[in-house]
């Protein structure tokens, strides 16, 4: 966290505010949004808003910029300096005129923000065009370059003839950034701009975006789920919930002393470092017992799971039928990794060039025992994606062996690969996008029964899959519902108990909470490691959050271009990485302690 001038002080006279928000209401027909929202910004400050989904984040910012959607109304008072007048009843041509101008936004999917049909390049001179900050597009051209190059793309004239589709990710980014900051407006807001991320790539946007408004003397608002990028990029924070800002002061004080429960139970659901007495992540819901961290504390080293707590008992007691046990004194291995390589041909570019090939596993090799939990960590094109498919039975290698659960991957039939499908199992990262919508929970849970081979009748399937909903902590009722009447962590709890009811031996979770908000990611992450504890299952953890690995398993493996460049006990790696691209993801990850133990 950055030690500088924390706030604007109460008796910032108006002409010193860059912004300045009184008594902002947003508004449907049937409900407020958002009630009495306050904020006094000075120029240049860095300001943090911090909510879970349904907070009001997005509704409150898109009303600053005049963009609320049909049907949504607002009223109260935005001044900005440099406009006379209330914004929420500026005609929409000065609204126009102050937006990429005077206010800037940066988005959270830039793919999604930036024209496909345009070059990066055009899409940056465009701004500077509207704006007549150049005489000619020959000039708005070259700006668009020398933006590109201030936001540290690595040949910007090269990118700048680039479409959207040909950057990566971060670069994506950085083009919004650069067309954000084009004009050198006063305020930019900042709407999740990392989440989708990688760790590394995260890092490098936050320090940029840092310089860059610090160089500028640009306000930022920063809207944001994540604690621990507030921590690092801002001076004050606003906490919301449920459309109210229920907390605000300096980032150190509601982040070290949190006066609010719901920021106590925000806190205690982020900080990964901190656990109860039985080894469990703190929730909203527990979080009375939560020791806030100080401002110069160290992170303290992870505490070893113990047995659920009582609270538990009910999930004990309805997965211990017909459970499976686990021979510990088997040296077998349930999943053994032996020189898998995978190798794609894309289509040919050239008639008379050989078509270019994608090595995506590079013999590759690990084995994981009864009961273990491998975390595997890498970033996008690290071979993650490719080794899931391979150990479900949905690619082929092109060499090399993969045996799990007693199960030959290589060459196997169709028969086998339902021997191994029933015995290894998947949560997806997007709950939504796995469930279709059309089938009730009672449908979408029982539907692995339904291969052939089984033999359950449809009321033992209704018996097991209301077990299988008091296991995830879902009431038997949820069964009749569709996945559209869930929240998102309800959604999870439904993959997660779909992937169990056929008890396999196996679970793989692919970034299974890295779209939920902090507090239902710790409730989901205890609920994963509790039923892996009663199931003896075997867990493969893949995510690009290292400190959730960290947490939940007890073996990593950290791949990168289709090789894996260390493996080993987790808090060993962790602690003292050899390879250096394990030390730069360690380096780069954000963890709210840390970030709060450097400001002291």
């Amino acid at each position: 966290m950055r030690t500088e001038p924390k706030s604007a002080p109460a008796q910032t006279e108006r002409g010193e505010l860059l912004l300045r928000v009184d008594d902002l209401n947003v508004r449907t027909a049937h409900r407020t949004l958002v009630h009495d929202f306050t904020l006094h910004m000075a120029h240049g400050e860095r300001i943090g808003l911090i909510g879970e989904s349904g907070s009001g984040k997005s509704m409150t910012t898109t009303a600053l910029l005049g963009l609320l959607p049909n049907g949504v109304t607002a009223d109260g008072s935005v001044e900005i300096d440099g406009y006379a007048g209330n914004l929420l009843e500026a005609p929409e041509s000065d609204l126009m005129k102050l937006r990429g101008n005077d206010v800037a936004m940066v988005f959270q999917e830039p793919l999604t923000a930036l024209n496909p049909l345009m070059r990066a390049g055009a899409q940056v001179a465009e701004i500077i065009l509207q704006h007549r900050l150049a005489p000619n597009k020959a000039e708005a051209n070259r700006r668009a370059v020398e933006m590109l190059d201030a936001v540290h793309l690595p040949d910007p004239a090269q990118a700048a003839r680039a479409y959207p589709h040909q950057l990566s990710g971060g670069q994506r980014q950085r083009v919004m950034l650069a067309m954000a900051l084009a004009n050198d407006p006063a305020l930019l807001l900042c709407d999740e701009p990392t989440t989708a991320l990688d760790v590394t790539v995260q890092r490098q946007v936050l320090d940029l975006i840092l310089e860059l408004v610090r160089e500028r003397g640009t306000g930022l608002l920063f809207i944001t789920h994540d604690l621990a990028v507030v921590a690092n990029m801002c001076t004050r924070v606003l906490v919301m919930n449920q459309g109210v800002v229920v907390e605000e002061g300096t980032t150190e004080d509601v982040f070290t002393r949190p006066q609010h429960p719901y920021t106590r139970g925000l806190l205690a659901a982020s900080d990964l470092d901190a656990v109860d007495e039985h080894g469990r992540l703190f929730t909203v819901a527990t979080a009375q017992a939560y020791v806030p961290p100080s401002g110069g504390s160290a992170p303290e080293p992870p505490v070893e799971r113990a047995t659920p707590p009582v609270e538990q008992a009910h999930a004990s007691a309805a997965l211990s039928e017909a459970q499976p046990s686990v021979d510990t004194e088997d040296p077998e291995p349930v999943m053994r990794v032996t020189d898998l390589v995978r190798t794609y041909t894309r289509g040919r570019t050239s008639l008379f060039a050989p078509a270019p090939q994608v090595h995506a596993l590079k013999g590759i090799s690990f084995e994981v025992p009864a009961g273990g939990r491998l975390g595997v960590v890498g970033e996008s094109g690290s071979g993650k994606s490719t080794l899931l498919r391979i150990l479900a039975g949905l690619d082929q290698p092109t060499s090399g062996s993969a045996v799990v659960a007693g199960n030959e991957v290589r060459g196997a039939k169709e028969a086998q690969l339902r021997a191994l499908r029933q015995n290894l199992q998947i949560v997806f990262q997007d709950p939504m996008g796995s469930l279709d919508p059309r089938m009730t929970v009672e449908q979408i849970i029982s539907e692995p029964l339904l291969v052939p081979g089984r033999g359950e009748s449809a009321a033992d399937r209704t018996r097991m899959v209301a077990k299988m909903l008091e296991a995830v902590g879902l009431p038997a009722s949820s069964a009749a519902r569709f996945p559209h009447q869930f929240s998102g962590g309800q959604r999870q709890r439904i993959s997660i108990a779909r992937a169990l009811i056929c008890r396999p031996q196996v679970v793989v979770a692919d970034e299974p909470v890295s779209a939920l908000d902090v507090s239902v990611r710790a409730q989901v992450l205890n609920l994963l490691a509790d039923l892996v504890d009663e199931y003896g299952l075997t867990l493969v953890f893949v995510s690009h959050d290292l400190n959730v690995v960290r947490h939940l398993c007890d073996s990593v493996i950290v791949m990168q271009s289709g090789e894996i460049v260390e493996a080993g006990d987790t808090e060993t790696v962790y602690r003292d990485p050899q390879h250096p691209y394990t030390k730069r993801l360690i380096e780069s990850s954000l963890t709210l302690r840390q970030e709060l133990a450097q400001s002291a």
